[in-house]
């Protein structure tokens, strides 16, 4: 509703799944060594209505701050993302092993690669490695 705000959203809404990824990102900015890239994400999330709003009563969506929606998600420590991008390795050896076991990174290619699936397409990741 135009009438909420003056800013108009320059870009598409995101997809749900992207929000959460910007917002899991600026939570794990905040308590790092980069923290003035999360002021300047948070300041972008809530300047082009990124963060999702809150409906009233009577269905009508209202922005929210960020400290708004860091305040409905306490649930979610700022090493959230962090914790999720530990799991993967493991959960995805299980389904797809790598070629040395244990072993994980964000970064791998071929079969080291996060990407990587049962029918193969780890060959194709690996010609593109360095």
């Amino acid at each position: 509703n135009s009438s909420n705000s003056s800013k108009s959203r320059p870009v598409p809404w995101p997809k749900i799944e992207t929000f959460q990824l910007y917002y899991l990102i600026s939570r794990f900015l905040t308590t790092g060594p980069c923290r003035r890239a999360a002021e300047v994400l948070i300041n972008e999330l809530e300047e082009y209505q990124l963060l999702p709003g809150r409906l009233d009563w009577l269905g009508n969506e209202h922005p929210r701050t960020y400290e708004d929606v860091v305040a409905a998600n306490r649930h979610i420590a700022p090493d959230h993302l962090l914790q999720i991008c530990k799991q993967l390795g493991p959960v995805l050896d299980k389904e797809v092993p790598s070629c040395v076991p244990g072993v994980h990174s964000l970064l791998g290619c071929g079969k080291q690669s996060m990407l990587r699936t049962a029918k193969g397409t780890a060959f194709i990741s690996a010609v593109f490695c360095i």
